[in-house]
């Protein structure tokens, strides 16, 4: 019986448009990945494949679970996948752990000047990615079009998804769950001069430092687009759960963000940061920041500086509005010292 089969839909003349390529085994998967052509549709029978894949200048290529009820599973290496200037790629119903590098790795191939457009990824689950160090679940550089939709990241060294230089993308349903041993310093961070990125409906749980952060530290070399004075701008982060880390959410050096309809729970430290970690002639500060309409529980224990707020930064710029805030161990100690003066503020009753 025939284990790597192809099954070809042709054009009215007669030439091949795109193939479906299934596989069985880690052997058919390389022999499948050294003829993969632009449109094919890569389909992965269950079992244990090891991780290392690259794939470089594909286009509209598919690569997803023969059976999405049992996805293969790609274990070690140093990335699991490496996708590199592949415009209108699909990606979804894997399963990857143990690498050392990064799960998924999405890159422009260096070229700065050209996103790469169409990205998605689904139905995701990435594991144990480090455990030290700067090791992300999900890497993206140079991306624009990019959705990642109900992915689970759990344990991984340094940022769940770090975008770098991405615009105009979606991260909507996803779970971030820290794990005992991995050096987790965000669940999400948007960096490198990216723009107009949302992150929706997720759930972070224990993931890192920092769980949002909205922003971050990159060399200039790496921003795209080259030349970008901001490590962030129009950003928006809604309906989001955030439990615990150190704090719920940081702004590092963005240009512009909505954090609105949010539920935060137990930060350990500081509620929000306002933070400047890039400093280059004509970068702006860290500024034009809207927080409405959360709901934060936290521990008068734990939080006695409610937002951190560092040099070099606008914080009289941002907005606070609408937000219902409770401190569960001393709920008349409810109340705030926000940088600036909020509207419509409620203290001291549970939004539980």
């Amino acid at each position: 019986m025939k284990r790597f089969l192809f099954a070809v839909a042709m054009l009215a003349g007669g030439s091949v448009s795109a193939a479906e390529i299934v596989v069985h085994s880690p052997e058919e998967l390389r022999a499948a990945l050294a003829k993969l052509a632009d449109g094919d549709t890569l389909k992965i029978a269950p079992g244990e494949y090891p991780g290392g894949h690259y794939v470089a200048g594909i286009a509209n290529l598919t690569v997803t679970a023969l059976d999405p009820a049992d996805p293969p599973e790609f274990v070690g290496e140093a990335n699991a996948w490496l996708f590199s200037r592949c415009p209108g790629l699909t990606v979804s119903h894997l399963r990857t752990r143990g690498q050392t590098a990064n799960g998924v790795n999405l890159d422009d191939g260096g070229d700065r000047e050209n996103l790469v457009e169409g990205i998605t990824l689904e139905r995701l689950e990435i594991r144990e990615v480090g455990p030290r160090g700067n090791h992300d679940g999900i890497k993206g550089s140079g991306l624009a079009g990019l959705t990642i939709r109900d992915c689970l990241v759990e344990g991984w060294g340094g940022q769940g998804i770090d975008l770098v230089g991405c615009h105009r993308s979606l991260i909507t349903g996803c779970r971030f769950v820290g794990k005992e041993g991995f050096t987790a310093s965000a669940g999400v961070q948007i960096k490198g001069g990216s723009s107009e990125v949302t992150v929706e409906n997720c759930h972070f749980q224990n993931a890192g430092e920092r769980p949002l952060n909205l922003g971050g530290s990159t060399g200039l070399d790496y921003f795209r687009p080259p030349g970008a004075k901001h490590e962030a701008a129009r950003l928006v982060a809604r309906g989001n759960t955030i439990e615990g880390g150190l704090c719920a959410a940081a702004f590092v050096g963005v240009d512009g963000a909505e954090f609105t309809d949010n539920t935060i729970l137990f930060p350990e430290r500081w509620i929000f940061r306002i933070l400047q970690e890039t400093a280059a002639p004509d970068f702006v500060p860290c500024r034009n920041v809207r927080i409405a309409g959360n709901r934060v529980v936290f521990r008068r224990s734990q939080i006695r500086v409610e937002v951190n707020v560092g040099g070099g930064t606008a914080p009289e710029t941002f907005a606070f509005e609408g937000n219902r805030w409770f401190a569960e161990d001393r709920p008349e100690a409810s109340a705030l010292r926000l940088p600036v003066e909020e509207k419509d503020g409620v203290h001291g009753s549970d939004p539980r």
